[in-house]
C-alpha cells in the first residue's frame, strides 16, 4: 500500500466561483483522483482537506458531492488546528490580508489568490509577517503555467526571436451589465470600495508574466477607464460602477522591451483567444494565447507593400506556424498547487512567494499612480 504523507488545507473561499471550480474541484481534488502526487521515494502527498466559509449549508453541500468530511465556518478554530498545515486564500481582495495575518500568526504556511493586498505597504507586510515566522509562502501565478504561455516561454529561452523588440497584450471580453443580461463577473468586481478594478486584478497577472516569459517591469505609464458607469449586481439593484473596467498601458521591461497591453472588460472579441500576447524580435515573431501559440521566422516573413486601392494579396494569417505542444499539459492551477505542496512538503524549489506578488501589486499601485497624475512611474526594487 502507497504510504501517504498527509497535508491538511483549510480552504477559504471555496464557495466563490475560482475557489471551487480550479482550487478545490480542479486541483486539489483532481491531486487526490490521481492518488496523490507522487515522491521519489514511492510515497505520496496528499491533501486533507477542510473547507471554510461563512455559508455552513452551502459547505455541507460541496462537502457532501465530493465526499469531504471536515468544514466549518470558525475560521480560528481552523487555523488553531495542529492538522491544519497550509492555509488557502480565495476571499475577495478586501478580506484577504486580515485572513492571511492571522493564518501567519498561527504558523500555517500560506497559499492564495492574487492579488495578495490592496496596496504595496500591505503586500510587502504579509511578506515581512511570513518571513519573520519561516513559514512558505506564494500566490497563484497561474497564467505563467498555461501551455500558449509555455510554448512562447520555450520560443524565448531556445534564442528564437534574437534581440526581442517589443510585446503587445490583448485581453478582455464584453462583460454584461447585468440588466438585460447577467453579468459574467460577480458586482464587486466593479467597486473600488470592494477591491474591484481592472487595473489591481489583471496588473498582477501581467507582472508576474512579463517577469516570468521575458524580462521584470521596471516602469509604467498607464490610464484608465470607467466605460460602463452603472451596472446591475446579482439582486437585480442598478448600482454605480466605481472601479475602472479598463486600462491602457506601455510597460518597460529590464532588458529594454516595451510591452504595451490592452485590458478591457468593455470590448468585444475580435481574436483567437480572450488573451494574446505578440512577441516581436529581430529574427522572429510569435503570437500566443493561453492555450496556442504561432510563431514566424524571419526568412518565412512576406514583404508587404501598402496599396490602399488593391485588395491585399498576402494572407498573413497562413503563413505562420503552431509551435506543436510536445509535451501534456496539465491544469495551470493544478500545476501550480503541485508545485507548492512539493514546497511545502519536500522544500523543492519555489518562484512565486509573496515578494513576487508584493510586485505585482507594486504595478497595480504604480498604474493608478500614472493614470491620476499623468506620469511615467518607475518601480524601485522591492526587497523585505
Amino acid at each position: 500500500m502507497t504510504t501517504r504523507i498527509p497535508v491538511g488545507i483549510a480552504v477559504n473561499g471555496v464557495t466563490g466561483r475560482m475557489g471551487y471550480r480550479q482550487h478545490l474541484v480542479r486541483s486539489l481534488l483532481a491531486i487526490r483522483e490521481q492518488g496523490g502526487l507522487p515522491r521519489p521515494d514511492g510515497s505520496v502527498i496528499w491533501p486533507e482537506l477542510t473547507l471554510v466559509g461563512r455559508n455552513r449549508d452551502k459547505l455541507a453541500d460541496i462537502a457532501a458531492r465530493h465526499g469531504i468530511e471536515s468544514y466549518s465556518t470558525d475560521l480560528a478554530a481552523v487555523l488553531s488546528d495542529d492538522s491544519i498545515d497550509v492555509y488557502f486564500d480565495s476571499l475577495t481582495t478586501e478580506h484577504r490580508v486580515v485572513a492571511v495575518s492571522e493564518a501567519i500568526k498561527a504558523g500555517k504556511h500560506v497559499y492564495c489568490e492574487k492579488p495578495i493586498a490592496t496596496s504595496v505597504d500591505e503586500a510587502i507586510g504579509l511578506a515581512r509577517l511570513a518571513r519573520d515566522a519561516g513559514v512558505k509562502n506564494g500566490a497563484v501565478a497561474d497564467k505563467l503555467y498555461l501551455p500558449g504561455l509555455l510554448k512562447l516561454k520555450r520560443l524565448v529561452d531556445s534564442g528564437f526571436f534574437g534581440r526581442i523588440l517589443s510585446v503587445r497584450g490583448e485581453f478582455g471580453y464584453w462583460v454584461f451589465e447585468g440588466d438585460w443580461q447577467p453579468a459574467q463577473r460577480p458586482s464587486w468586481n466593479y467597486r473600488a470600495e470592494n477591491g474591484g478594478g481592472m487595473v489591481l486584478d489583471m496588473f498582477p497577472h501581467w507582472s508576474y508574466l512579463l517577469e516570468g516569459v521575458i524580462a521584470p517591469v521596471t516602469a509604467v505609464t498607464a490610464q484608465t477607464r470607467t466605460h460602463i458607469p452603472r451596472r446591475t449586481d446579482e439582486q437585480g439593484a442598478e448600482y454605480a460602477a466605481t472601479a475602472d473596467d479598463a486600462a491602457y498601458a506601455i510597460f518597460e521591461l529590464a532588458d529594454g522591451t516595451l510591452a504595451t497591453m490592452n485590458s478591457s472588460w468593455a470590448t468585444r472579441v475580435f481574436r483567437d483567444e480572450l488573451v494574446e500576447f505578440q512577441v516581436d524580435g529581430t529574427h522572429g515573431s510569435a503570437v500566443a494565447g493561453l492555450r496556442r501559440c504561432r510563431a514566424q521566422q524571419r526568412v518565412a516573413t512576406p514583404k508587404p507593400v501598402w496599396n490602399p486601392d488593391i485588395e491585399q494579396p498576402i494572407d498573413f494569417r497562413s503563413q505562420w506556424s503552431d509551435i506543436p505542444d510536445n509535451a501534456e499539459f496539465d491544469n495551470g492551477f493544478k500545476a501550480q498547487w503541485s508545485e507548492f505542496l512539493r514546497h511545502v512538503v519536500d522544500d523543492a524549489p519555489w518562484h512565486h512567494d509573496f515578494l513576487a506578488a508584493a510586485r505585482g501589486v507594486q504595478l497595480a499601485e504604480s498604474g493608478y499612480e500614472s493614470a491620476r497624475t499623468g506620469r511615467r512611474i518607475e518601480l524601485p526594487e522591492l526587497t523585505i
